[in-house]
């Protein structure tokens, strides 16, 4: 049986170890950061900062100087060869989480997403393999699932992709197994499922959910709902994303060397019932805010209808044990939202 996260943090702390993360300066890759950072860890934040925050970065070492002198700052592109060799250099490590997401964008970018998502991943582990790292944890997406219609998710059952997007992580998937069998190394892919939390950026019309609805209400604007708003996603607060990744980079040995592992909660929500819990988390904040009912417009081509993991292989196998449901995670990211966010003109 797998270890806890509990004693890993404390093994970690005791004999602290050269990490690099890819996407660094990014929503997830900074909780990595900070995380190995308070661990006692040695880092490498590898970024192109093309949608990662320098300012994410900063602020981790705003809250805590003593922090600088173990997080090197590398800046490179995974499309770049040479750039991977070079942030490869000396790491224990690598958790791979650089990628462009979005799948409406990735409906018209096609070729921009391969070459971030695909062709950087393939020149990481190229990379990895000739620095002699003999496992690396990267970040696949519950989008692989695609048209499957079976709930709850299990990593063998997929459907076909439904973006380029998801044709991506598939990709990584299918070079992860083969470089594990060509080369003799190792890799966990985490499958995530619509990941929230502080630092989650709300620019731009292909966000995530969660942040862009709060900055909409906010400001006192309507939401807007893609479809009848009982569409499910099973949402996870990322410090269960961070959890999940220390233990798949420490884990002593994988069952299979290109295994793949949902990382989630187990729970389902529609829209229309995130919406109501947003609504009520945020006026608990700001009594008297306004927030009007949402408008629902045309389903998006390449939307998943449902989603709901089953992550009993990442508990088994990994010691993945979800600390944060929706309510939970909804408390803790909602004050940062709140504070960043815009707030509405007569807040």
């Amino acid at each position: 049986m797998p270890g806890t996260y509990e004693s890993l943090s404390l093994d970690l702390a005791a004999a602290p170890r050269r990490w690099l993360v890819t996407g660094g300066a990014g929503f997830i890759g900074s909780h990595l950061i900070e995380k190995l950072l308070d661990l006692g860890q040695h880092v490498v934040s590898f970024d192109n900062y093309s949608t990662g925050r320098r300012a994410n970065l900063e602020g981790l070492l705003a809250a805590d100087p003593g922090r600088a002198p173990r997080l090197h700052l590398f800046e490179g592109d995974l499309g770049n060869p040479d750039h991977c060799l070079e942030a490869v250099r000396g790491v224990d490590h690598i958790l791979h989480q650089g990628a462009l997401g979005s799948v409406p964008r990735s409906l018209e970018d096609p070729p921009g997403f391969h070459l971030s998502n695909a062709t950087g991943t393939l020149n990481l582990f190229e990379a990895a393999r000739r620095a002699g790292v003999k496992r690396v944890v990267y970040a696949s997406s519950s989008a692989v699932y695609g048209d499957d219609p079976q709930l709850p998710k299990i990593e063998e059952a997929t459907g076909n992709l439904l973006s380029p997007y998801a044709a991506t992580k598939a990709v990584n998937e299918v070079y992860a197994n083969a470089y594990s069998r060509a080369y003799g190394m190792e890799f966990a892919g985490l499958r995530y499922f619509n990941v929230f939390g502080p630092r989650q950026d709300p620019a731009g019309p292909y966000a995530a959910v969660i942040p862009i609805w709060v900055s909409a209400m906010l400001r006192g604007e309507p939401v807007v709902i893609h479809g009848d708003g009982e569409t499910t996603r099973d949402f996870t607060y990322v410090a269960d994303v961070v959890q999940a990744n220390l233990l798949a980079a420490t884990v002593p040995a994988l069952a299979d060397p290109g295994r793949v592992f949902n990382v989630a909660i187990g729970g389902q929500t529609s829209l229309n019932r995130l919406f109501a819990a947003l609504r009520d988390c945020l006026s608990a904040l700001r009594p008297g805010l306004g927030i009007p009912d949402p408008v629902y417009r045309d389903f998006r081509p390449g939307d998943v209808r449902h989603s709901l993991a089953d992550f009993s292989r990442a508990r088994d196998e990994l010691g993945f044990a979800p600390t944060h449901d929706l309510a939970t995670g909804l408390a803790l990211a909602m004050e940062w939202y709140a504070g960043t966010l815009t707030p509405a003109p007569d807040a």
